[in-house]
C-alpha cells in the first residue's frame, strides 16, 4: 500500500502533545491522519486532516473511529481494548496490538509479565484494593517504606506515592494496586526500542532522567546518560529483552532503575512515544515520533544515533497558577544557541501540567546540562 499522498488513512487515538508531535512526521510525509480525543481543544486538532471528539474508553466511540482508518495507533494507553480487539478481527491494523496493550495497561499485570519472562524488576505485591495493605502490614508481610501504585489510569506521577507509614495510606483511592519495594537507586534511566512490522529492531541511546521531588515528574532528560559504557550496554540489553518479550510493533519506552549495586531493574514501560525521547527531535538523526510512524507502517527504521548531546527540559505549569497560559521570558530562550522550545498548545495551565518542553543541544553533555539549568530558571508558565 502506498502511504504518501494517497487514500491511505492513519488513525491516532489521543490528541495530546504526543499526537501533535507524531503529526510533525505525517505532515512531512503527506500521510492522511484522523485523530480522536476527548477535548475539543486537543493540541493535535489543527495539525491532523480530520478531528473527532469522543471518549477513548468508550467501546462504540473507539470502534466507529477505527472503522474509518486503515491503520490505528495511539499516543495514550487508556483506550478501550475490547474495541481494538474487534477492529483487529475485522481487518483494521492496530499497532501496537491490543494484545501488547493489554499486558501493559494494568501495572499489576505488567509486573507479573516481568516475572513470567525472567525480566528484572523490584519485588512487589499485588492487591485487589488498597485497604488490603493494612492487613498485610499487620501480618508483617509488607514492610515500610514501599511505593504504592494504582494498577490503572496513572500518569505523570499521578497514581504513585511513596508510603513510609500507615498515615501515608490515608486518602489513597481504594483500587487495585501494587505495593513495590522502594528501590535505592543511583539513577533513573530509559531506553526507547523501536520494532517495525517486519521485526526489525533498533534502540536509542540510554538516557538519564532527573525528577521533580514533589510532582514526581521528569524535569530533565540527558542524552547520552552519564554512565559507563558497561552500564549503558547492560541497560540496553535489558530493554531489548523486554521489547522481544512484548513482541510489540511501534515504540516501547523502557524506564529503568540503576541500583546502588549496579543492577538494572525495570520500573515500567510505555508502548508509544515517551517523555524520555522528546530530545530526539533535535538531537537524533530520526526522532522517536518519525520512528514510531515508520514502525507501524512497516517502513525501514531510521538511524537512532545522536547528532549531538542533548538535555530536554519539561515546561510545566507554575505552582499557584491556574487559568489561561502565559509563557514568561520565552524570548530569552530564543537568544540562546542550540535551544529550541516546543509549546504544546494547551490553552489552560495548572500546577505541574505539562505545557511544553525545551531541547538544548551541545557537543558536550555537561555544558548542555548547565544551559538547561539556565533555561529552567528563565522561563515560567503562569496564568493571566
Amino acid at each position: 500500500m502506498k502511504y504518501f499522498s494517497s487514500n491511505f488513512k492513519l488513525g491516532i487515538l489521543g490528541g495530546g502533545q504526543l499526537g501533535k508531535m507524531l503529526l510533525y512526521t505525517t505532515r512531512k510525509f503527506d500521510i492522511h491522519t484522523l485523530v480522536l480525543d476527548p477535548s475539543a481543544e486537543a493540541p493535535s486538532k489543527l495539525a491532523c486532516n480530520e478531528f473527532f471528539q469522543g471518549d477513548l474508553m468508550d467501546y462504540d466511540t473507539v470502534y466507529n473511529f477505527g472503522k474509518k482508518v486503515d491503520t490505528l495507533t495511539f499516543e495514550i494507553e487508556n483506550v478501550n481494548i475490547e474495541a481494538l480487539k474487534t477492529l483487529e478481527k475485522e481487518g483494521v491494523k492496530v499497532y501496537p496490538s491490543s494484545k501488547t496493550l493489554e499486558k501493559i495497561q494494568n501495572k499489576a499485570t505488567q509486573k507479573l509479565f516481568y516475572i513470567d519472562h525472567n525480566l528484572p524488576t523490584a519485588p512487589f505485591q499485588r492487591f485487589a484494593y488498597t485497604e488490603e495493605i493494612y492487613s498485610a502490614i499487620e501480618h508483617s508481610s509488607i514492610a515500610f517504606p514501599f511505593v504504592w501504585k494504582s494498577a490503572q489510569f496513572g500518569y505523570d506521577g499521578n497514581g504513585v506515592k511513596v508510603v513510609r507509614s500507615k498515615e501515608d495510606l490515608k486518602g489513597l483511592p481504594n483500587v487495585e494496586c501494587v505495593a513495590e519495594e522502594l528501590v535505592l537507586f543511583k539513577n533513573e534511566l530509559a531506553v526507547i526500542v523501536s520494532r517495525n512490522i517486519q521485526g526489525d529492531v533498533k534502540a536509542y541511546p540510554v538516557v538519564e532522567m532527573e525528577f521533580h521531588p514533589e510532582a514526581n515528574q521528569v524535569e530533565y532528560v540527558l542524552c547520552p546518560a552519564r554512565i559507563s559504557d558497561e552500564i549503558a550496554n547492560k541497560a540496553k540489553q535489558v530493554a531489548l529483552k523486554t521489547s522481544a518479550a512484548f513482541d510489540h510493533v511501534g515504540l516501547l519506552a523502557v524506564e529503568l532503575f540503576l541500583t546502588q549495586t549496579d543492577e538494572i531493574l525495570i520500573n515500567e514501560v510505555a508502548p508509544r512515544p515517551h517523555n524520555s525521547g522528546h530530545q530526539t527531535i533535535e538531537a537524533s538523526y530520526t526522532s522517536q515520533f518519525e520512528q514510531h510512524i515508520r514502525a507501524v507502517l512497516g517502513l525501514p527504521l531510521g538511524s537512532t544515533e545522536n547528532k549531538l548531546s542533548s538535555v530536554m527540559v519539561n515546561l510545566v505549569g507554575a505552582e499557584n497558577h491556574q487559568g489561561e497560559a502565559v509563557y514568561e521570558n520565552i524570548e530569552k530562550l530564543m537568544e540562546m544557541d542550540g535551544v529550541t522550545p516546543h509549546i504544546y498548545g494547551k490553552k489552560e495551565t495548572r500546577p505541574f501540567r505539562k505545557m511544553g518542553h525545551v531541547t538544548v543541544v551541545h557537543s558536550n553533555i555537561e555544558n548542555a546540562r548547565t544551559i538547561a539549568e539556565k533555561v529552567k530558571k528563565s522561563i515560567k508558565v503562569i496564568s493571566k
